[in-house]
């Protein structure tokens, strides 16, 4: 499993929340993709097109959804979250439901929906005996849809999905959003069983692969209620039927691609997901959450120190963010940058983010240099 993380030795990577990096075997399939661009053009664009199809029916495993009609390739997270916000009909007195410690991505789309009249319901979780508590309090029968991200991204704090999709599903107009960014690649994910209507991530942080494509899930009764805002030949039922004048949305996902694939991209995807299903979500997110686990037990034993993340089981993943007792945090976040620790400071804290091929003696490598570095 090392061979597939060739890291520099001087390195410990621990912010896989950020941007990872990728397997061997994604390099690999990068270079194979551009040498045979380099020599051949599209000759082989058949056999592209098998590779495309092969990734949808990976993510298709990945989120166990129904159909691979569901899913669709989109450019980013942001995009998709876009194509939700703006593509539903939203009416007087409607309102969207969201945490107020969101990333950028998932607030700024909803707040954009001001302009039309939406009530926009930024929500203290932390106001409630739990937080899925706090969003479900927040809403009504005006709530037309609820937005979560499954693990929050500065503070490491795991949703109760579950329970938050059967909130909605108790509501017969309430649709639930989820950004799934800090989540799928590290722990398994089941759009049925937590009642999604649509689902987003993408690729360059847990699911190990490059910027620049994202999956976007929907059910096809969830689907169907959003309008359309990006057109061009991909996204027509009969994309290749060039001279058709009747063209028609395609039924499925598809619909959401308006243009070209990404087949660099896709290439790529296709090679990362291989890794993750090849060694198992479960056995995966098994690591992740030990990592994490031994990770919080020794920032405990640290006097002064203050965990910014839940430490109770089921309530975190592959975050931890802390606060050193120290006056200059951001300093401190450069010294062990230099020194090799690749982390993020977020939430007012430091964040740590291993993935589940992260030995315990670079978690210790880092956790002695942290001591070093605050004297």
């Amino acid at each position: 499993m090392l061979n597939e993380f060739p890291l520099d030795n001087d390195l410990v990577y621990l912010n896989h929340a950020a941007v990872a990096p990728w397997p061997q075997r994604t390099a690999d399939a990068i270079n194979q993709f551009t040498d045979e661009n380099l020599h051949h053009g599209a000759r082989y664009y058949p056999r592209w097109m098998e590779t495309e199809l092969a990734l949808r029916g990976q993510l298709v495993s990945l989120l166990n959804a129904a159909s691979v009609d569901d899913i669709a390739l989109v450019k980013n997270t942001s995009e998709a979250l876009s194509m939700v916000a703006h593509g539903l009909d939203w009416q007087p007195g409607d309102n969207v439901v969201f945490p107020d410690i969101e990333f950028p991505s998932n607030r700024i789309v909803w707040e954009s929906l001001a302009r039309y009249g939406v009530e926009i319901r930024k929500i203290d979780i932390r106001r409630a005996s739990t937080p899925e508590e706090a969003l479900i309090e927040a809403m009504d029968d005006n709530t037309r849809l609820l937005a979560t991200s499954s693990v929050q991204y500065a503070t490491g704090l795991r949703m109760d999905l579950e329970r938050l999709g059967r909130a909605c599903r108790a509501r017969p107009h309430t649709l639930f959003c989820v950004d799934a960014i800090q989540s799928l690649g590290a722990l398994a994910m089941d759009v049925e069983a937590i009642h999604a209507d649509f689902v987003m991530a993408d690729g360059h942080k847990w699911l190990l692969a490059p910027e620049g494509l994202a999956v976007f899930y929907s059910r096809e009764t969830a689907r169907n209620v959003l309008k359309n805002h990006e057109f061009g030949w991909h996204m027509v039922e009969e994309m290749f039927a060039f001279d058709n004048p009747d063209w028609k949305e395609a039924r499925s996902a598809r619909r959401f691609e308006c243009g070209s694939p990404n087949m660099l991209g896709i290439h790529a995807l296709h090679a990362s997901l291989s890794l993750l299903l090849e060694t198992g979500m479960e056995d995966v997110s098994a690591r992740i959450l030990a990592n994490t686990d031994y990770l919080l037990r020794q920032l405990q034993q640290i006097p002064g120190m203050q965990i910014i993340t839940p430490e109770a089981p089921g309530q975190h993943a592959g975050i931890v963010t802390f606060c050193p007792p120290v006056t200059d945090i951001s300093a401190l976040h450069g010294q062990l940058m230099e020194s090799g620790v690749i982390c993020a400071l977020r939430g007012g804290g430091i964040r740590f983010s291993p993935h589940f091929y992260t030995q315990t003696q670079q978690l210790d490598r880092a956790l002695q240099t942290l001591k070093t570095c605050m004297g």
